[in-house]
């Protein structure tokens, strides 16, 4: 088994208990679970196009950062202008929780992505009962069927949907309802990261749909040469996270790349 099948046959289980211990009917009394969300589709425009992560670790590099509080890291990543924060909710494989969105959902004005292994519906009520805004369908462990019909459970919600793809093969999971796609930089299979391949995968989506490049930008030459290819927004982790104040030196980045 690569690393994305043991992450996905570890999510069933973990959503399996999950259910078998606090029902849909129960995730819908919740606090959050009626609240307005923010939308990434506007301050992806109107803010600097960086949707920024928290993120304590990884299967490729281990431990990130595991010293920060959530709290202070995104909270100066809305300080210098993220369009939204990507937050790690799986535990086993990156270090997150639930936790992680709750502590900060009362105290930032920007959306909020809940970035996990989506393949069950109950993951989408979970999702909107602690706070998200967005969630993410990968399109490698998901059916095109399932991404239309997750799709429409999330709008449902009041959830906006960002597909994420990295195969010229997984462009047939998109459809008219997807919010955003994202191309990942990086193989999921084998973390392998190629900047120029989802440049060129790029040209094939089609014309009218906002497009996130994911993961692998290392750099602000990365930055840059993404940009130029018009990708419309950028989700960066482990460049801010492996810093020991994630949340300055995110602000050090914009300022540099010119936003």
């Amino acid at each position: 088994m690569n690393i994305l099948d043991k992450i996905i046959e570890r999510k069933k289980q973990e959503t399996a208990e999950a259910e078998s211990k606090i029902s849909v009917e129960k995730l819908k009394d919740s606090e959050f679970f009626g609240r307005p969300t923010f939308s990434l589709k506007e301050t992806i425009r109107t803010k600097s196009g960086i949707i920024t992560e928290f993120k304590r670790k990884s299967p490729s590099k281990g431990i990130i950062n595991n010293k920060v509080s959530p709290l202070d890291v995104v909270s100066q990543y809305e300080k210098f202008g993220a369009s939204a924060v990507s937050v790690l909710t799986d535990e086993d494989f990156f270090g997150g929780s639930f936790d992680d969105i709750l502590s900060v959902r009362n105290h930032i004005n920007i959306p909020i992505l809940r970035k996990d292994f989506m393949i069950d519906e109950y993951q989408f009520y979970e999702a909107k009962s602690i706070g998200a805004d967005v969630i993410l369908l990968i399109a490698a462990c998901l059916s095109p069927t399932q991404v239309s019909e997750f799709t429409d459970l999330a709008h449902s919600l009041d959830l906006e949907v960002l597909l994420e793809i990295h195969s010229e093969e997984e462009l047939k999971h998109i459809n008219k309802d997807i919010d955003f796609v994202g191309i990942n930089n990086r193989n999921l299979k084998d973390f392998k990261v190629d900047l120029q391949h989802a440049a060129d995968l790029k040209n094939q989506l089609p014309g009218n749909i906002l497009s996130i490049a994911e993961s692998g930008i290392y750099h602000e030459e990365d930055f840059r040469f993404l940009k130029e290819k018009g990708f419309d927004g950028f989700l960066m982790g482990e460049y801010f996270m492996k810093n020991e104040n994630p949340g300055e030196k995110f602000g050090e980045f914009v300022s540099n790349v010119e936003i």
